[in-house]
């Protein structure tokens, strides 16, 4: 147990000077400093070709103390010609996703994606730049100082692969424009220096900026965006105001005009057999749902705004506001992929499987495109805190009466949990710190960043108490939307909640691939003082330990034994009398404690009742009075 030492003449006076020093710092917005890029993006889209001419122009504010001698560029479609490292990648790893493949491979010249940068200056000079795959290296002819902006023009041609990952045209579903990862997207440069990362798989990471977007497209089209429609009146498709007239120009085209704040992404999509559907949200914001009418899952779609208004609701109350205007489902992609303002999702699905994509998608709103952590360092920030998200909305729905047979869980985490404990005893386990393009097993990699992400927060709500939990993941949006959090950051949160330390729990739980393993040894009375207690730890990674003991007559007691790393204890969660143990070292193998015969005899002793602790192996968590 832990000694507090005090001096009485003095303590209360520094004690108040000191919080009254630290108060404001704990309190404080983040300081560290991030890259500011503004897009004004043209596109003149020949559909029949699946090729556009760009111009775009960008003014990029480097907020950082570095020189900045040369710029990176993303160069996304370049990914979809057959030798490329995503090509290379996805034929040669252990368990190949089935959507790609040896697809890329097989791709005819007609069908490659490629993106050709034709011109580029920056502040009307010509640069020298070279294409390395899917990304540009830009040197610049003066380097960009720290507090400089400077203004790139670039010219570039493009032509949309056949659908195969995320982008592209002529989906399985049959949409003609998923234009996702389509323009050359700058890198981003932060306190870790340039992420040039090649485009191989998985994850992606941008600048905080405003876009512009004018996309020209045959006048069949309808196009849908994540963005704010400027021009309703001319190009209507449900766009434009009840009872308005549409104005649409002469000639074979119309003009898109789109704007997007404060994001680090814009997608879109175009369909001739898009319909759309909106609701105005209780949040006072506009859903837009956009999908091909008449290929048998109107109905399903058609129940998908007021379902998901509600879905929304629930997001808003758990984990922050939304903070933007608009959001788009749209059917496109390969599955489900997630954009600021929008999702691509495939629609043809029954109604809970559409709702459950949905809700997934739109969740990243709030794990990745509000708190724009590094998905490549850090996907399980961004999927695993989304599948947390997901599993706690899709309760609250079901207990709505909203998905049909559905059944309400009464903990919504279990699945996750247990998903854990296949992919920690699988042999293909990979600590989270894994680069997501470097995993080894598509398995290892999804499990990781989906499950074990997830159970990072299940199990902080285990050692911090669930109210301390619950105001940090509403803290933790307060503090870092708009902005590039880390681990450290989100651990961080949890720390000045709770007044706990919690960065053991980080390096064991993120750093390593240790287990969680607690056993009840033995229970043996010690005649009629006392009942020994021993429990076992197996597993490399140490935890607090919550024992639920159960008397003869029916009574029970919670034993908390706090690890002795946290520097403190969780408040009481609930209303079963709790006794404190003394601290649980890490370095020990075995914990034992004494119960005191101020009860009937002991007839049950279990390990973390509430099961929120990632233990492998529950048979031995449970000892019972024979």
């Amino acid at each position: 147990m832990r000694k507090l030492l005090r001096c009485p003449s003095i303590a209360p006076l520094y004690g108040f000077i000191f919080c009254c020093i630290l108060a404001p710092a704990a309190r404080a917005q983040p300081g560290r400093w991030q890259q500011h890029v503004d897009y004004n993006i043209k596109v003149d889209v020949d559909a029949a070709k699946h090729q556009f001419q760009g111009t775009m122009q960008l003014e990029y504010t480097n907020n950082s103390p570095d020189v900045l001698p040369k710029v990176y560029f993303h160069l996304y479609f370049n990914a979809f010609q057959p030798n490329s490292m995503m090509d290379v990648r996805s034929r040669t790893i252990a368990d190949a996703d089935s959507r790609v493949g040896e697809r890329i491979v097989k791709l005819s010249p007609e069908e490659i994606g490629w993106t050709k940068i034709k011109s580029m200056k920056v502040n009307g000079l010509p640069v020298t730049f070279l294409e390395n795959e899917t990304i540009l290296e830009v040197t610049l002819n003066e380097p960009i100082r720290p507090s400089g902006i400077v203004v790139f023009d670039i010219e570039w041609d493009a032509q949309v692969p056949l659908q195969v990952r995320r982008s592209g045209r002529d989906n399985r579903e049959g949409i003609d424009f998923t234009m996702t990862q389509w323009y050359p997207k700058l890198c981003e440069y932060d306190y870790q220096g340039w992420h040039a990362n090649p485009y191989v798989a998985r994850e992606f990471y941008g600048v905080w900026g405003d876009y512009d977007v004018e996309i020209s497209i045959d006048k069949a089209y309808v196009v849908a965006a994540g963005g704010y429609l400027q021009n309703p009146q001319a190009v209507g498709c449900g766009y434009e105001a009840p009872g308005s007239t549409v104005e649409r120009p002469t000639g074979n085209k119309l003009l898109w005009h789109f704007k997007t704040p404060n994001v680090h992404d814009f997608a879109w999509a175009a369909d001739p057999d898009f319909t759309q559907t909106s609701l105005k949200a209780d949040d006072g914001s506009t859903m837009r749902f956009f999908w091909q009418k008449g290929k048998g899952y109107d109905e399903q779609w058609q129940k998908l705004p007021s379902i998901m208004n509600r879905a929304r609701n629930i997001m808003n109350e758990y984990f922050g506001k939304y903070p933007y205007q608009e959001y788009a489902f749209i059917q496109g992609g390969d599955g489900g992929m997630e954009y600021p303002l929008a999702t691509m999702i495939t629609g043809n699905r029954p109604l809970n499987s559409l709702v459950g994509v949905a809700v997934h998608e739109q969740l990243h709103s709030w794990y990745q495109m509000v708190l724009g952590s590094n998905e490549s360092l850090y996907g399980w920030m961004d999927e695993g805190f989304t599948s947390y998200a997901e599993s706690i909305v899709e309760n609250e729905l079901a207990r709505l009466g909203l998905l049909p047979g559905k059944n309400v869980e009464e903990d919504p985490q279990a699945g996750n949990l247990a998903a854990y404990v296949r992919l920690a005893t699988s042999g293909k386990e990979e600590p989270l710190t894994t680069h997501a393009d470097h995993f080894n097993t598509n398995f290892g990699y999804s499990l990781a960043a989906y499950v074990k992400g997830c159970v990072f927060l299940h199990q902080m709500s285990y050692l911090i108490g669930k109210p301390a939990f619950d105001r940090g993941l509403l803290t933790y949006f307060k503090t870092w939307r708009f902005k590039h959090p880390n681990v450290n950051d989100v651990v961080r949160v949890f720390e000045n909640e709770s007044g706990l330390e919690l960065d053991w729990y980080k390096e064991d739980w993120v750093n390593t691939i240790n287990t969680i393993d607690y056993a009840v040894k033995s229970v043996e009375s010690e005649g009629r003082k006392s009942t020994h207690v021993v429990v076992e730890r197996i597993g490399r990674m140490a935890m607090p330990l919550d024992l639920l003991v159960t008397y003869g007559n029916g009574d029970q007691e919670l034993f908390y034994a706090p690890l002795e790393s946290m520097r403190g204890e969780k408040p009481v969660e609930n209303s079963i009398e709790r006794t404190l143990l003394p601290d649980h070292r890490w370095v020990d193998t075995t914990y034992e404690f004494d119960l005191p015969v101020k009860r009937k005899n002991v007839v049950k002793i279990e390990i973390d009742p509430s099961h929120r602790m990632a233990d492998i192996n529950l048979e031995n968590n449970t000892w019972e009075q024979k």
